[in-house]
């Protein structure tokens, strides 16, 4: 295989410089290969002598490369015979032969997602970690205290705590690494079937290469981007799920080219000796572009010809495929973002502030240089006699020299280096609080909540952006057949005995099917009115039930007698299809000609006639078939906007009645669709088949004709009758040549639940309650995607507008942007804050964006994939941002994984806030690994998404437990704990920089060295620890009852550069009072005027002081916290006089030699009143302060914490969310997840099959109880547009404090 040309940037291959096109080449040739067969007209097997010339005077009229398509065919025949291999793979290499011509090899089909290997993890995990400022800082501090005439202090009191810190680290990044390459292992030893010498043999995925043949089986997934050659399906079907790469669950069919359909023996597969060139690896799921050469013709190929990495093969027996793309380069993979080295907000602030830190300990220490320099001229000269300068010491300058960097190392501990070991052990801590959080386990799956990472845990508490998948996260993917609507009756409300609506409990019965041997038992419908009119005969129901029995493409199957499988394209379909099944109408089989239908007992056989398939323009798909009597029928179901403005004008009740309850149904977040049907004449359906007939065989304008003609017969005379005059009808109805048939007459309307997951419009409620606003990237079509944004109530009534961009060009994507930004600026408007569109045109791009978001209103933003192409682009994507953040939900639809990858990167750029990415597809994974945090939802779609996460769990409602609960404490937890850090050190640390001034500039320490080195290790470390571990200021609950406590980290309230600067002032404070108010005692006090008494009176107040410190700054007390704080002040004491004892004098007397010196100085009044003084004005004003602040301006927490104390005894008031009814404008909630083209399978007979294999998972399933609207609408007289004034609900919470 050869890659020739430059292929785009993203792709990391580079082109061989002499061979000229973008194309990826690969030929499995023959044994001996004969010469390269040339396509008709095409004698040099290079490009034709048209292009040849065409591209000759291109070149001559300028330098610069051809564009793609002329070097496509510019390939000289030399460079098309590289990449040549014999069939039947042999040998090591069992690949492609290396050619000359600076061609390369492809790559293999091993998968590479881990960061590092044996030889490269020390070397580049040591340079991430020194990317640190702090490490680098701690590394040269190391350096300078190994240099003996300035260290006051040993190295081992650096180089310990630095290389635990690096060692701890290192540990955590291997261990995440391991899983990865664990993963990575998993995969790539996965077996597949390779044809070797004409024998299929088993293989490990990392062994197969291009041009490799593959046989799959049922449920296998797909190894590496295949060309498919044939299947056990006639013509060369399959059935492939697609899940991992764009979410949708629901089975896409794949088909082979004829000329490789027939390829269904080994024997004939290893004598394939094709060739294929096609387009360079690339991103886009759903094009492929390629020619297959082979016995001298030329086939085109697409997407529909190829089985994609990831995919998995459903409801075939068997299939074969030759390998197009491998390893990364296929689509899958190319999809997947780089693992990416994520660091918090915080962890960014430390370095700003580590580099303050720095520059602060240098100017102390040029103060007390300068200091010492001055010193030893004015003073130091005179004692030269018994305090002679060092050797290498001339001058009072180089002693200030000297001092600078004696003093940087005294002083280094405003930062220790146990801030960073205390930070990690905090973060694994809470990172064990999230696994073992028993209300985050799903006991269905026996899947706890997993922290993958344990140094993203605080940037939980600080989220402003959430970015969701649709399918497997919000929903679960499952259709229900909710409720319909049938000659002016709605069924499927449970009724009470007076006929009024009940809510479903416990003790209510579902619908009995024990009559109809082939229901299917799993299906549940709870009003008995619509099986009783059933058995009463009632036709229009007869006729519903008829008509969704007819009017679909799924598939039946019969594994054993009586038990039916159906095998349907979309899920929608399924429960439609099973719903008719349970009430009587049993759809049995279907051959291209005939539809057989079991319908109450008796089995009835219709023919078909045509299938005027699905797509996403007409909205609907109508079926003709020929009964047992034979009148013609056509039956047709789609979208309430679609089919309402072709039904008879007759019988206006009805439409009224149906549209209340389309009306009713959409406000509940049920997809709608609307049933009708019309009588055909034979002469007319003969004239339209026939036309129909000639249509199809054109080539030129073919779908244009067909759909025309599809119009013709769904909406034929009706718009012309309803618009003419009477005389008009009677003419026409008069005139021979116009056959006369029916108008499209009404016959119901269909509710079925896209079931969501448990929890998630409470879920979505709370988080946007919290300031969090949620943008929702699918896969999947405008229409369900709109759908599920009102379910999960991200969408509601209450909305001023949703705005919905579809453009296709540029031009029309950024006039629509901009008509949505004039919306929402007029809104403003009317209401008098006095900005104007044109205005703000003026204005830089951040101030328009702040404007935008503060317009009156809600708005929501819909935007489709090729649409946001167009908006993603270099000079569009700040419009599309600025629209976007001032709405309060956006959905974008028919995204690729690349797309997602890129809105979360724009957020990030631009609004420099925390993202959060939550999926649980491979099709996630790239907006995973993008976002700030990435969270996986371990579901049916693999687990792709959890492996790239950063913290998964199994259901969406989750998050608000992470986020609200686990995040915010997290947050408040390592805010306290960093401003309480800072304040103990610069306490602690500032008495040096005092002491200078009465030292002589000496670099002497005010304690000695085991209290230096002790303090942050042994006295301090652990109460410190048990704060930031398990502090919290109100209980979980309370955090999800106000989650407006959230907000403090989206602000960065609790530590910034603010907080920062008033911990170093209070630390400063402290240690103004720790050494003067002690220096003033000794200093008139002759019994206690020596050095290491002094220095035991301030180690003594230092450690009480900071301990009372952290008492007032602990809001939740524990046993662990009662014991460390104590149990320290204890474990000083104890230290304090053992170093003071007499048997460590005799043990080691060179290091111990003050003995008793603690003894008698603490057995002074003077000196616990010097402490107790100490303690008080260092304490008081911190506690003033607090008690001021409490009073005159409390915080909401503070708030919260005395309204618990005062209503403690009282029960606890549960939020309860009430039914309310939907008022207002009619929308559509019609969506129908199909996709176009079954229908002409079904019809040619291509489809057809006889075979074991069953799909019993699109079967009926129970169904529960839909979430109701929470919020009326403010106004009843909103526009009716469908796309632009859409009606939900909403939720109204009001906090009582």
């Amino acid at each position: 295989m050869l890659f020739t040309g430059k292929p785009p940037e993203p792709l990391g291959l580079q082109a061989a410089p002499e061979l000229g096109g973008p194309f990826h080449h690969f030929r499995p040739p023959f044994t001996p290969p004969p010469p390269p067969p040339s396509p008709p007209g095409n004698a040099s097997r290079g490009q034709p002598e048209q292009q040849q010339q065409q591209q000759q005077q291109q070149s001559e009229r300028s330098r610069r490369p051809p564009p793609a398509w002329a070097r496509a065919h510019g390939r000289p025949a030399e460079a098309r015979a590289h990449g040549r291999r014999q069939p039947g793979r042999s040998g090591p290499g069992r690949g492609m032969e290396r050619g000359g011509g600076g061609g390369r090899l492809v790559k293999s089909n091993c998968i590479k997602t881990s960061k590092y290997n044996m030889v490269t993890f020390l070397p580049i995990n040591l340079f991430e970690q020194f990317q640190e400022v702090a490490n680098t800082y701690f590394l040269f501090l190391l350096i300078l205290q190994l240099i003996p005439q300035i260290s006051s202090l040993s190295w081992f009191t650096t180089i310990v705590p630095l290389v635990l810190v690096l060692t701890i680290t290192a540990v955590k990044d291997a261990t995440d690494d391991y899983f990865r390459h664990k993963s990575d292992n998993q995969v790539n030893n996965r077996q597949s079937q390779v044809l070797i010498n004409g024998i299929l043999q088993q293989e490990q995925w990392m062994n197969v290469r291009v041009g490799d043949i593959i046989k799959l089986e049922n449920n296998q997934f797909v190894a590496a981007d295949l060309l498919l050659l044939s299947s056990s399906e006639p013509h060369g079907l399959c059935y492939i799920e697609t899940a991992e790469l764009d979410g949708e669950t629901n089975m896409k069919v794949r088909q082979a080219i004829p000329v490789t359909s027939e390829l269904s023996d080994t024997s004939k597969l290893a004598h394939f000796d094709g060739e294929v060139i096609c387009e360079p690896p690339n991103n886009k799921l759903d094009k492929f572009s390629g020619t297959l050469y082979w016995k001298e013709n030329k086939h085109q190929l697409s997407n529909q010809n190829m089985l994609l990495r990831g995919c998995v093969l459903r409801n075939t027996e068997w299939c074969f495929g030759l390998v197009i793309f491998a390893g990364p380069d296929t689509k899958l993979m190319q999809n997947s973002g780089r693992t990416k080295f994520k660091r918090t907000s915080i962890d960014r602030l430390m370095n700003t502030l580590v580099l303050w830190i720095f520059g602060f300990l240098v100017c102390m220490g040029v103060i007390l240089a300068i200091g010492n320099s001055i010193w030893e001229y004015e003073v130091g000269a005179c004692f030269q006699i018994y305090l002679p300068w060092d050797e290498a010491v001339d001058s009072a300058f180089f002693s200030g020299f000297l001092s600078f960097w004696s003093y940087i190392i005294i002083l280094n501990t405003v930062v220790p280096i146990s801030l960073y070991v205390s930070v990690e052990v905090i973060r694994l801590g809470h990172s064990y609080f999230i696994n073992w959080d028993k209300k985050m386990y799903c006991a269905k799956r026996c899947t706890p909540a997993e922290a993958r990472t344990t140094t993203l845990n605080e940037e939980l508490g600080q989220v402003e952006y959430i970015f969701s998948d649709k399918t497997g996260t919000l929903t679960q993917n499952i259709m229900v057949f909710s409720k319909c609507s049938v000659n002016r009756r709605s069924y499927g409300d449970v009724l009470d005995v007076l006929g009024y609506k009940a809510e479903l409990g416990e003790k209510t019965e579902p619908v009995d099917f024990s009559f109809n041997p082939l229901a299917d038992p799993s299906f549940m419908f709870w009003d008995t009115g619509l099986l009783e009119a059933v058995k009463l005969g009632d036709p229009h129901v007869h006729e519903f039930f008829r008509l969704l029995s007819l009017c679909h493409t799924v598939m039946s199957e019969e594994k054993n007698p009586g038990e039916l499988y159906y095998k349907a394209q979309s899920p929608d379909e399924g429960a439609l299809v099973t719903a008719a099944r349970n009430f009587g109408f049993v759809f049995r089989s279907r051959t291209p000609k005939t539809i057989t239908v079991q319908e109450l007992g008796q089995p009835v056989t219709y023919q078909l006639l045509a299938i005027l398939d699905f797509n996403n323009v007409r909205k609907r798909m109508s079926v003709i078939v020929r009964n047992h009597e034979g009148q013609i029928r056509l039956y047709c179901k789609g979208a309430d906007t679609i089919l309402l403005e072709r039904l008879h004008p007759g019988n206006q009740e009805l439409y009224n009645v149906t549209t209340d309850h389309l009306n009713e149904y959409a406000g509940e977040g049920l997809r709608t669709l609307v049933l009708a049907y019309r009588d055909l004449e034979e002469s007319y359906y003969a004239s339209w088949a026939e036309r129909l007939h000639r249509a199809s065989m054109t080539s030129e304008g073919r779908e244009e004709r067909v759909a025309q003609l599809y119009e013709e017969v769904e909406n034929d005379m009706v718009g012309f009758l309803v618009s003419r005059p009477l005389i008009v009808l009677v003419a026409l109805l008069c005139t021979r040549s116009i056959p006369y048939t029916s108008l499209l007459e009404l016959l119901g309307a269909t509710a079925i639940e896209d079931k969501l997951q448990q929890g998630v419009p409470e879920t979505i409620a709370l988080l946007t309650l919290a300031n969090i606003k949620i943008w929702v990237l699918t896969g999947d079509k405008q229409e369900t995607a709109v759908n599920i944004g009102y379910s999960c109530k991200m969408l509601t009534d209450e909305m001023t507008e949703v705005f919905i961009v579809t453009g296709h060009t540029v031009l029309e994507v950024r006039q629509e942007l901009r008509k949505a930004r004039e919306k929402m600026l007029d809104s403003s408007r009317s209401v008098g804050n006095g900005f104007t569109y044109q205005d703000q045109e003026k204005e830089s791009a951040s101030k328009l964006t702040s404007v935008l978001e503060a317009v009156a209103g809600e708005y929501a933003l819909v935007i489709n994939g090729h649409s946001l192409a167009h908006a993603l682009e270099a000079d569009m994507e700040l419009e599309f941002l600025e629209t976007a953040c001032a709405c309060k939900a956006v959905i974008c639809c028919r995204v690729t994984p690349l797309q997602k990858a890129q809105v979360v990167e724009l957020v990030k750029k631009y609004k420099k806030a925390v993202t959060l990415a939550i999926g649980d597809g491979a099709n996630d994974v790239s907006m995973i690994k993008t976002a700030h945090i990435g969270v996986g939802i371990s579901g049916q779609e693999g687990i792709q998404a959890v492996l790239a996460s950063d913290y998964s769990f199994s259901q969406f409602k989750f998050l608000q437990r992470l986020l609200l609960v686990h995040g915010r404490w997290s947050y408040l937890r390592m805010c306290k704990f960093l401003c309480y850090f800072f304040y103990k050190n610069f306490a602690f640390t500032m008495v040096h920089f005092w002491f200078g001034f009465f030292c002589g500039f000496s670099a002497q320490t005010v304690y000695d060295q085991y209290f230096i080195t002790l303090y942050n290790i042994v006295y301090t470390s652990l109460p410190v620890l048990a704060m930031g571990v398990f502090d919290q200021d109100v209980p979980e609950h309370r955090s999800l009852e106000y989650p407006k406590l959230y907000e403090p980290g989206q602000l960065n309230l609790l530590f910034n550069k603010r907080e920062f600067f008033i911990c170093i002032a209070q630390g400063i404070y402290t240690s103004v009072f720790m050494f003067f108010i002690p220096y003033g005692v000794f200093s008139d006090n002759a019994h206690l005027a020596d050095y290491q008494s002094f220095a035991v009176t301030v180690a003594t107040s230092l450690v009480i002081v900071v301990s009372v410190q952290i008492g007032l700054d602990t809001g939740f007390w524990t046993a662990i916290n009662h014991f460390f704080i104590w149990g320290s002040l204890a474990v000083y004491f104890a230290i304090l006089f053992a170093m003071h004892s007499n048997g460590l004098f005799q043990l080691f007397p060179n290091q111990f030699r003050f003995v008793g010196n603690a003894q008698n100085t603490l057995a002074q009044p003077a000196v616990w009143l010097t402490i107790a003084l100490t303690t008080v004005i260092c304490i008081m004003p911190v506690v003033a302060f607090r008690f001021l602040k409490l009073d005159l301006k409390p915080e909401l927490s503070d708030t919260v914490r005395y309204t618990q104390l005062v209503r403690k005894k009282q029960k606890t008031q549960h939020r309860c969310m009430g039914r309310v009814g939907r008022v207002g404008s009619r929308r559509s909630g019609y969506a129908f997840s199909h996709q176009e083209g079954f229908g002409e399978l079904i019809m040619s007979g291509k489809n057809m099959r006889l075979s074991s294999l069953a799909l019993s998972s699109f079967s009926g399933r129970p169904s529960t109880s839909w979430i109701e609207t929470l919020r009326k609408k403010k106004n009843a007289g909103g526009d009716g547009s469908a796309a632009s004034s859409p009606s939900g609900g909403g939720l109204d919470r009001t906090l009582k404090v």
